[in-house]
């Protein structure tokens, strides 16, 4: 098959480099675009490898192929393979490079200690950028392969995945004591030069290239400027932008008009950067991207049904469900407590838990909203209600402040040298992997006498937080001292349902719809019993009756039954609405029963 040279991606595809980023906000498509480009290369009699990077990965289910971290072989592509870089397999491998040299040679007991230092989610990120820095900086891992495509995670993750070479090469250059909280340097010192060429592969533009990934909407939009800007500050300045889901009205039908006008409005929001940037756009399907098939069709014109081929059909058969009123009718009862918003990037976590804490805080009650996603947009969501504080975790902010409270609480039992080798352990990135970590516990305490709204980080960083969660409990249960009460109650508090109420958003899509119920499945094996599920942003619950709109709402039904019926036994359908839901006054929107004056 030849690349259609008239379809948008053909550009991309003319003459890429050896290494392609697939990134940009959650939800906005870049596993479609990276597989589509990844199968359209290799059709072209290129040798392509796709890797995931992503701790929520969806290949799997995309490509329609089981997985591994071992390169597998796309039934149906010749000449393309493709993994996931599994966070867990990667950390079980690298606590065994790190512990398996001493067994036999020292107690087991010490074994043990070295084993639960090494079983936090720090350890865990570093193992899995191991992996990703060899694939990027040894030849030898990729020698078989004309094109690396990486299908990159959400963007607060990804930065922080970029900016870890630069970041470990300087702590390696600095470190003089000869270990860190993820075991001994030389271990690392050995990855050092794989780290520096990393870094440099990212950095040449003639080797890498950054393919920002966006929606025509102003939260995506915003997210894809911050990447492309930061990550220029750290050198990958070979960037491109696609715009995906693009959508024009076929009709005077009011939802097609407003979801239009909407786009155009966020995209005449964003034309500074969008004129600085080599673009393409790619219109909004009629079906999902699920399947070779599709895929392929996603690079050539033509091959999906017109709107005009289209009749103006039942939606199907929906089930009932609850509205998002009632659901913090019940919230709103307990008086107190934690609410935390969960699922996949892009499906509206950080939207709802806005909406939830204005409309509690418009209760009357006292609310603190805030997010542990580095990515979240979550004052401009909100806006402003009497009642209601609105915060973020911030990494940077946080580690400073722990640092200066571990360097008070020390200064009169360390001499020069004891404080010069804490100072140069507290430089270690993981310090803020725990600083973040006691800012969350801090915010989760708060639930005791006021709601706390917490919207947190794709379901990838979720699940690594939720461990970090259960390594420090473990690590109180042997020695509970000089830890803060909220630390010590946090597992606890996080189990408990009249305490804290986990609602799982999701799209009704099949990808954000099973990946949501891997994240429950996770949560109920840390003891964490969701409260309810959320199917936000439904065409079918719109009124809609445009033909593009109208198809893509009967493919919904399926997967809100799904819901319903398989994973949920309290679930909410949110309808798509005509207004941006940012602040305050929009929000409300949200609140009326499905197909209510749209």
């Amino acid at each position: 098959m030849n690349i259609d040279d008239k379809h948008p991606l053909a550009r991309l595809l003319e003459s890429p480099t050896r290494f392609l980023f697939f990134t940009g906000k959650g939800g906005v498509g870049k596993t479609s675009l990276a597989c589509a480009s990844a199968i359209g290369l290799a059709d072209s009699g290129h040798r392509v490898l796709l890797v995931s990077t992503d701790p929520a990965s969806n290949l799997d289910e995309v490509l329609g192929v089981e997985l591994t971290t071992i390169p597998t072989g796309i039934r149906d592509v010749p000449g393309l393979d493709a993994l996931n870089v599994d966070p867990a397999v990667a950390a079980a491998a690298y606590r065994e490079k790190l512990v398996g040299p001493y067994r036999g040679k020292l107690p087991e007991a010490i074994l043990r200690s070295m084993e639960e230092q090494l079983s936090g989610a720090c350890t865990m990120e570093i193992a899995a950028f191991d992996e990703f820095s060899k694939l990027l900086g040894d030849p030898l891992e990729t020698k078989d392969y004309d094109h690396v495509i990486f299908d990159t995670a959400p963007t607060g993750h990804t930065l922080r995945l970029l900016s870890l070479p630069g970041a470990w090469s300087g702590f390696l250059a600095s470190s003089t004591t000869g270990s860190s909280c993820l075991g001994p340097l030389a271990g690392l010192e050995r990855q050092r030069g794989i780290y520096e060429r990393a870094l440099a592969s990212l950095s040449d533009g003639s080797k890498t290239t950054l393919v920002l990934v966006s929606r025509a909407q102003k939260a995506a939009l915003l997210e894809a400027e911050r990447t492309s800007n930061e990550l220029s500050a750290i050198g990958v300045r070979n960037q491109r932008l696609i715009l995906n889901g693009i959508f024009e009205a076929a009709g005077s039908d009011p939802v097609a008009l407003a979801l239009e006008r909407r786009g155009a409005e966020a995209l005449s929001g964003a034309r500074e950067f969008l004129e600085r940037m080599p673009l393409c756009q790619v219109p909004l399907r009629f079906r999902n991207l699920v399947g070779i098939p599709a895929l392929r069709s996603l690079l050539q014109s033509g091959l999906e049904e017109s709107g005009a081929d289209l009749v103006a059909e039942c939606v199907g058969d929906v089930p009932d469900t609850g509205t998002l009123t009632k659901l913090v009718d019940e919230i709103a009862a307990c008086g107190h407590g934690v609410v935390m918003t969960m699922g996949k990037g892009g499906v509206g976590k950080t939207t709802l838990a806005a909406a939830i804490a204005t409309e509690i805080a418009r209760r009357g009650f006292k609310v603190h909203l805030s997010t542990t996603d580095p990515a979240a947009h979550i004052s401009a969501a909100a806006g402003c209600v009497t009642g209601m504080e609105v915060s973020r975790i911030d990494p940077q902010s946080e580690t400073r402040a722990y640092v200066e409270q571990v360097l008070l609480s020390t200064a009169d039992d360390l001499d020069a040298s004891a404080r010069a080798l804490l100072e140069e352990d507290l430089r270690s990135p993981c310090t803020e992997e725990i600083a973040v970590f006691r800012a969350f516990a801090r915010t989760v305490a708060g639930g005791k006498d006021s709601f706390v709204v917490l919207d947190t980080a794709p379901t990838g960083h979720t699940l690594l937080l939720l461990d970090a969660t259960e390594s420090y409990h473990r690590e109180i249960a042997r020695k509970a001292s000089n830890m803060p009460d909220e630390v010590r109650e946090l597992l606890p508090r996080l189990r408990d349902p009249r305490f804290t109420r986990v609602i799982v958003v999701t799209l009704p899509e099949p990808t954000p719809v099973h990946e949501a119920a891997a994240l429950q499945a996770d949560l109920r094996r840390a003891g964490i019993e969701p409260f309810a599920w959320v199917i936000n942003q439904s065409l079918a619950g719109s009124g809609s009756l445009d033909p593009l709109l109208l198809k893509r709402g009967q493919g919904e039904a399926k997967f809100i039954r799904e819901v319903v019926e398989a994973h949920s036994t309290r679930t909410v359908l949110v309808p798509w609405v005509t207004e941006e839901p940012t602040g305050a006054d929009r929000l409300q929107q949200l609140f009326q029963p499905p197909g209510d004056d749209l």
